[in-house]
């Protein structure tokens, strides 16, 4: 007797996206694609890999530290991808114009905003050079120069400047945003360049940081954060407020810290959605005592304190812990050294050691050790998707 053979049939493929987008790791993605013809076509589609990318944030695989790219070791579960992008880009950046040096300014994306370096002996003039690249593919594009009249409008007052990258619209993966924030007198003064327009425009001006530190104090006492949109600074000398500029609308305000004893503390602000703000705070013991990390939300109003999301964490004893200048939405980099009293470069710590967090996880793990005349100041994350489907171009 015959027996009819039934087979089952085939998953629409809207719905193998729906499943697919969800696996949580890239290599689980690239497993997938292997599995079948047809699974390859889906995860291949460019439209596919958008939405993979806007749900799930690239690993951080290394850092740079001085303009030197320094790739994740093990056993950081970033190591092995880490490794493979160090095979596959170029942190040397000899793809760019060679009649200058180049200096890394930011990083984000998978993108690197450099700027060139003054010649020796000479002083570096305040709007130099910039250049955005993509140093897995190997791709750059060197931005135009700030136009004179809006040079002439800030040049003969412009005390010191900070720049910023950043990647406005998660739609459209190419566009990006350099923002350059000078002071000039009382003046916060913006100038933003724009990859879609491929121009310059100063965009806003504020004279409300003169409640957040004195006038003639240096600009770089304005400790920059960037999360969710909006780019905040704290001052050590204002345990209270905190200066914002919403890159949307390129407008300035004052926002409170939230509700608690902060003193003299070290910060970090991130995003903790919902248009709120997320303070991470490290509090170090006396002598080697333990060092603690907080994690606390900012309120949005009408709501009370005790509504408020805390969270404390033990980093351990025997150390203390300091927060770099430079994040990205989804980690931070924290630099630890001996507890121990020193006086004079002999007695400094003997080594500094890096370590990134997971602001969504609050997982800590170690990245590199160098010696302590290395420094932490001028170190910039840089997290991207390891050579694979994933890491499309984003010049």
């Amino acid at each position: 007797m015959e027996t009819s053979q039934k087979t089952l049939p085939d998953i629409p493929g809207d719905l193998l996206e729906k499943i697919f987008v969800r696996l949580p790791t890239p290599e689980d993605l690239a497993r997938t694609s292997a599995a079948c013809v047809t699974f390859r076509g889906v995860v291949t589609d460019g439209s596919f890999l958008r939405s993979f990318r806007r749900l799930h944030a690239p690993p951080v695989l290394g850092f740079f530290a001085h303009s030197q790219f320094h790739p994740a070791p093990p056993p950081h579960p970033s190591a092995r991808a880490a490794r493979a992008l160090a095979l596959a880009a170029d942190f040397s950046f000899s793809f760019l114009p060679s009649y200058c040096r180049w200096g890394v300014c930011d990083s984000r994306d998978g993108r690197v905003l450099l700027a060139r370096k003054p010649e020796k002996g000479k002083e570096a003039p305040i709007f130099t050079e910039l250049v955005v690249c993509d140093p897995l593919h190997r791709q750059y594009i060197l931005l135009p120069t700030v136009p004179e009249d809006l040079v002439a409008s800030v040049e003969n007052s412009v005390k010191d400047c900070i720049l910023f990258f950043i990647s406005p619209n998660k739609a459209e993966e190419t566009e990006f945003r350099v923002i350059w924030m000078a002071r000039c007198g009382i003046n916060l003064t913006v100038l933003v360049f724009s990859s879609s327009t491929g121009e310059w425009l100063a965009a806003s001006s504020s004279q409300d940081w003169r409640d957040i530190v004195v006038v003639g104090d240096p600009f770089y006492f304005l400790r920059p954060h960037f999360s969710g949109g909006c780019i905040y600074w704290d001052s050590p000398l204002n345990q209270n407020k905190l200066l914002v500029l919403d890159t949307s609308t390129m407008e300035f305000s004052i926002a409170d810290f939230p509700p608690g004893e902060w003193g003299d503390v070290k910060l970090a602000i991130v995003d903790a959605g919902e248009g709120r703000f997320g303070m991470f705070s490290i509090h170090d013991g006396d002598e080697g005592g333990e060092s603690v990390l907080n994690y606390m939300v900012g309120q949005n109003k009408g709501e009370s304190s005790g509504q408020l999301k805390k969270v404390s964490l033990s980093l351990g004893y025997g150390h203390r812990y300091y927060f770099t200048n430079y994040a990205t939405q989804n980690y931070l980099i924290l630099l630890r050294t001996e507890a121990r009293p020193y006086v004079g470069l002999s007695q400094a710590p003997s080594k500094i050691e890096f370590f990134s967090l997971d602001v969504k996880t609050m997982q800590l793990e170690r990245m590199f050790i160098e010696p302590s005349m290395f420094g932490g100041s001028k170190v910039h994350i840089y997290t991207n998707f390891p050579p694979s489907l994933l890491s499309s171009p984003t010049i």
